[in-house]
């Protein structure tokens, strides 16, 4: 198993200098998700090697030949963050003919959604810097991560209205302020308060904790927490919100 030290974008590493155990043509991207003061931020790298040294890239990592797609997925999404329990799934194949410039090379994305609170980075020799930016402020991107990262945005605006993979992004309890912040960031749309809490609190699918916020600034605000029964019904039915 490779270290955190290890991690490097796929497409960075030199190809006479690929390990012996991973696929030449085939790699994973993953697109890093999590909550921030009410922003989505997408985790990125700036690597010091290769063709693209010194620009920002999503965390990637060759698959290795004894994995599966998934299985190579988690491993760099877990390395990368400390977290070991997150939503992740595959967004897309990319395999244009160029997209590297060397030689072909077919990229799965998957995305995951982690808890802010539950990361710990640590970014080794391969990188300058591992840091978490804005959706709607992105640097330059190495390659086609641009274009991954817009179409893993678009599918999280249908993925959203249809199942509840949002509250993957919210700690154990919550305020129905942080759910909304999380539909408003992924959907792009500043959302009626009133009408949002009317929404959710007809799906049935919130457990009041009876508890308040604690030590902040404001007026405290209820915690909640989701009905895991019903969270695994919207899961396999969906539902659909509508804004």
């Amino acid at each position: 198993m490779i270290k955190p030290n290890d991690l490097l974008a796929p497409e960075m590493d030199k190809e006479e200098h690929l390990p012996e155990d991973v696929m030449r043509n085939i790699s994973v991207d993953n697109l890093i998700y999590a909550m921030d003061n009410g922003k989505l931020k997408v985790l990125l790298a700036k690597y010091k090697q290769g063709i693209a040294a010194n620009k920002w890239g999503l965390i990637g990592h060759w698959v290795k030949l004894d994995e599966d797609l998934e299985s190579a997925a988690y491993r760099v999404v877990t390395q990368a963050t400390g977290v070991k329990n997150f939503h992740l799934d595959q967004l897309a194949a990319f395999g244009k003919v160029k997209r590297y410039p060397l030689r072909r090379i077919v990229t799965v994305a998957y995305y995951a959604l982690v808890r802010m609170e539950e990361v710990s980075i640590e970014h080794g020799d391969n990188t300058h810097e591992v840091d978490w930016f804005d959706v709607k402020s992105l640097p330059e991107l190495i390659f086609d991560h641009k274009e991954i990262i817009e179409s893993s945005l678009a599918h999280l605006k249908y993925k959203v209205r249809h199942e509840p993979i949002g509250f993957s992004l919210l700690p154990e309890k919550f305020t129905l302020l942080q759910l909304q912040e999380i539909y408003e960031a992924i959907l792009d749309v500043k959302l009626d308060k009133p009408n949002f809490r009317r929404k959710i609190q007809k799906m049935n699918l919130l457990i009041n904790c009876k508890e308040k916020q604690k030590d902040v600034a404001h007026r405290a605000a209820t915690l909640y927490r989701f009905d895991i029964n019903v969270y695994e019904k919207l899961k396999d039915f969906g539902f659909n919100f509508e804004y």
